[in-house]
């Protein structure tokens, strides 16, 4: 009876060594996270709401924005539909570069470019240049002839080519805005907003290609057969405003005088449109000192203020190091600094194993209550489970 009894526990004991190793089986690979989470919320380098200035320009509509985050600086009408005249361009131009395989392949001029109205590169039929010293005379000379050139190669016709450019448009986020023409000459609907403007042009500053063009004072194209036309920008704050990178100028009856203009100082790449301003050289340039001078890039993941390890249970190791891999950069007067809030959701405890990368928590930064950014916080390294058969396997393949 006794022996009986001893072969049932021996039997009921192995199926708990079993069960046990199965169960710490089933948890390698994973990390077991606590329900309990801890929520601080943290004060020190914020942003507050946009700042707003109608008193530095007299154009019909203004936007000052921040080319890498899209803050609005300052503005004035910016919501306001209006006629943008040539700087309609920037659209032409981003749209081209995206779109077309070879910027350097030449096809002959088609009879329908040439004798477009207005500002001219004066194409002629049949002379063979290529989308990249088109684009050259589309934003330097502001040449219609080109515009349409460069619609009719790259979108098989002009209609198609405009289709791509609302598109485009649609994808950046310019929803204010349509499109109908390459060129802006007046059209009852081709318009678009001082703020669509700034995020059309933000949006097109990224291009390496653009950049290179739109920052471009002064150069000659030379066509296949041999026709050479020497460009000048008209854009004269590429000359006398420091750190001026591009990027179109614009005039037509309806929509007046429009400036797109660019610069950049301290990697700080402020963009700003005026539309409709009789001055729009001297008051684009007193509005970008503005933001300059009263605007700063901060990194403000550099505000991150949480315990940079998470305690494990069961592991080789009694925490593990956490940390994130992100960098925010964002423009901020310094009376906002003290604005900023952090709010950070972290678990307070894991159960081995932990694997390296496993997400434990997030970080939010926040400006009066609006979400800026947000990232995970991660597992630095792994921690394995301190059980017997990691001691196996340790004491085995020491």
């Amino acid at each position: 009876m006794k022996t009986a009894k001893m072969t049932n526990r021996l039997k009921t004991t192995i199926a708990i060594i079993f069960a046990f190793i199965f169960f710490v089986s089933a948890c390698v690979g994973g990390v077991v996270l606590s329900s309990k989470s801890i929520v601080s919320t943290l004060s020190a380098i914020q942003p507050s709401g946009l700042s707003v200035s109608d008193s530095y320009t007299s154009a019909k509509a203004m936007c000052v924005m921040e080319a890498s985050t899209g803050r609005v600086l300052y503005g004035k009408n910016r919501h306001e539909k209006l006629p943008m005249a040539s700087t309609t361009k920037i659209m032409t131009a981003i749209t081209a570069i995206e779109n077309c395989s070879n910027l350097d392949e030449r096809f002959e001029i088609s009879p329908r470019a040439v004798g477009i109205p207005g500002t001219s590169l004066y194409l002629r039929k049949g002379e063979t240049l290529s989308i990249r010293e088109l684009l050259y005379g589309l934003m330097l000379i502001s040449g219609n002839d080109a515009s349409f050139a460069i619609g009719e190669r790259i979108g098989g016709n002009v209609e198609n080519f405009i289709d791509m450019m609302n598109k485009t448009a649609q994808k950046i986020g310019a929803l204010s805005s349509h499109f109908d023409n390459t060129h802006g000459l007046d059209s009852q609907t081709h318009y678009t907003t001082a703020e669509d403007l700034a995020k059309i042009t933000s949006y097109a500053m990224q291009n390496d290609t653009f950049r290179e063009i739109v920052s471009t004072k002064n150069t000659k194209i030379v066509s296949g057969e041999g026709k050479t036309r020497y460009l000048k920008n008209k854009n004269r704050l590429l000359n006398s405003l420091n750190g001026c990178n591009g990027v179109k100028t614009g005039f037509t009856n309806d929509a007046g005088r429009c400036l797109v203009s660019s610069a950049e100082r301290d990697g700080m790449n402020l963009v700003c449109v005026v539309l409709n301003c009789g001055p729009m050289f001297e008051e684009s340039s007193q509005l970008l000192e503005k933001g300059f001078n009263e605007f700063k890039l901060y990194d403000l993941t550099n505000g991150y203020n949480y315990k940079r390890t998470i305690k494990v249970q069961d592991g080789r190791l009694d925490e593990v190091r956490i940390g994130t891999e992100g960098k925010f950069l964002y423009p901020l007067k310094e009376s906002e600094l003290d604005k900023i809030e952090y709010r950070i959701s972290m678990e307070e405890n894991l159960v081995a194993p932990v694997k390296k990368g496993q997400e434990v928590g997030k970080v939010e930064i926040l400006i009066d209550n609006n979400l800026l950014f947000e990232e995970k916080i991660y597992t630095m390294e792994e921690v394995r489970g301190n059980t017997i058969w990691n001691k196996i396997k340790d004491f085995i393949f020491k």
